[in-house]
């Protein structure tokens, strides 16, 4: 087993980054976090491989600034696999690339069998990886030398798949396909906060009336505002189903509430004062919650018959039409067009033609080669469409 160090020394630091501007060709980025363990997402180790530089692994809590890695490699493609996971905990630390390289999604793109690393990468060289400890806390320290093994070979082979994969979107006529992919991952804008974030809570549907959403409302607000201060994954203090037992039991004080076998997790009774606050500021609210929030969410496509009749048919016309076109292209549908623009097109349907479609498309973010591909099959296909359930000639789902 090859021995990695984590570099946490400013001066370490700034050398690695000179090795690495003078290393050749583009470099390969990965990022570990301590998702359900900690409540930030922010990188606890930075993996960079570059040809003629090596393998570095780079601590950012102890590192802080990294100007010096962004100055040496900002203005190189940066190869990842499923980039849009680390592209924001990179951003955290002032870390942009000026293009990129998405191993995963070239596969998707490729129809390849299997998406992940160690399936990709064994696929494009014949080499196995070991994916012991992906979902390990990042935030140890030390971390200990098989996890660092693991995190280097995460980034070690990425330029040679990066090189095969080129060389098939190449003969597969899909490198434009690839590179409106990479750039809209590139340029992708953050989802705006929810404005009832607490509203995510699992189970939430079983709670009735406003006074016990307001409750509800309240022991989230309080796990989320602790959780965010000794940044703890907010599931690890008390588990959803845990508050959502607190809700619905109503208990009358706090030592019912102790009492309630239901309401457990790390720190359901050392906490218990700020859980008991949480339901007591609930029921005192003026501030009582909506119970129906309005959504600009479609309903679940089993339900359009009823509520959509003419929508329902359009999509049961359409929806084959699309899979066939991804069919021959060698990818999956969902890489062709994300499901719900189809949907959407299809509840709320533009002109029927290839330019109306497309424009609509378009609004909703897909990308030209995606249009260029479906627009005129889903136009079609809605010209095409049984106008209404009883009509013989009904397309089949």
């Amino acid at each position: 087993m090859a021995e990695y160090s984590v570099i946490g020394d400013h001066t370490e630091f700034e050398n690695a980054a000179r090795v690495l501007a003078a290393g050749t060709g583009p470099v390969a980025v990965d990022v570990e976090r301590a998702s359900g363990y900690k409540y930030s997402q922010r990188a606890y180790l930075v993996q960079v491989f570059r040809r003629d530089a090596g393998v570095f692994l780079f601590d950012p809590p102890a590192i802080g600034d990294f100007t010096a890695l962004e100055d040496a490699i900002g203005g190189l493609e940066w190869v990842f696999h499923a980039a849009s996971q680390d592209l924001p905990s990179l951003r955290e630390l002032g870390l942009e690339p000026a293009s990129i390289f998405d191993t995963e999604l070239a596969s998707r793109l490729l129809g390849s069998d299997g998406f992940g690393l160690a399936a990709v990468v064994e696929h494009a060289l014949g080499i196995t990886l070991a994916k012991a400890h992906s979902a390990a806390d990042w935030s140890t320290r030390p971390l200990p030398d098989p996890w660092l093994e693991y995190a280097a070979l995460d980034v070690l082979h990425l330029i040679d798949v990066r090189d095969v994969l080129t060389q098939k979107l190449e003969d597969s006529e899909k490198s434009e396909i690839a590179h409106q992919e990479f750039m809209a991952t590139l340029t992708r804008a953050p989802k705006p906060p929810r404005e009832e974030p607490w509203r995510r809570l699992s189970g939430l549907h079983k709670v009735r009336g406003a006074r016990q959403l307001a409750v509800a409302r309240e022991l989230w607000n309080a796990r989320e505002a602790y959780a965010e201060q000794i940044d703890v994954a907010p599931g690890r203090l008390v588990p959803d189903r845990s508050l959502l037992a607190a809700v619905i039991a109503a208990p009358q004080s706090k030592q019912a509430l102790a009492g309630l076998s239901e309401f457990h997790g790390r720190a359901s009774r050392t906490q218990l004062d700020r859980w008991w606050d949480a339901i007591e500021r609930g029921r005192a609210s003026e501030q009582l919650p909506r119970e129906r929030v309005p959504s600009d969410a479609l309903p679940p496509p089993r339900s359009w018959s009823d509520r959509n009749p003419e929508a329902d048919l359009r999509l049961k016309a359409a929806r084959p039409v699309v899979e066939e076109v991804a069919e021959q292209l060698h990818m999956p549908t969902e890489n062709l067009l994300t499901p719900d623009h189809l949907r959407r097109v299809a509840w709320n349907p533009p002109e029927l033609t290839a330019d109306g479609v497309g424009a609509a498309l378009e609004m909703l973010g897909a990308r030209p080669w995606q249009i260029a591909h479906t627009a005129q099959k889903i136009a079609e296909a809605f010209v095409d469409a049984p106008q209404s359930a009883s009509d013989p000639d009904e397309t089949a789902s």
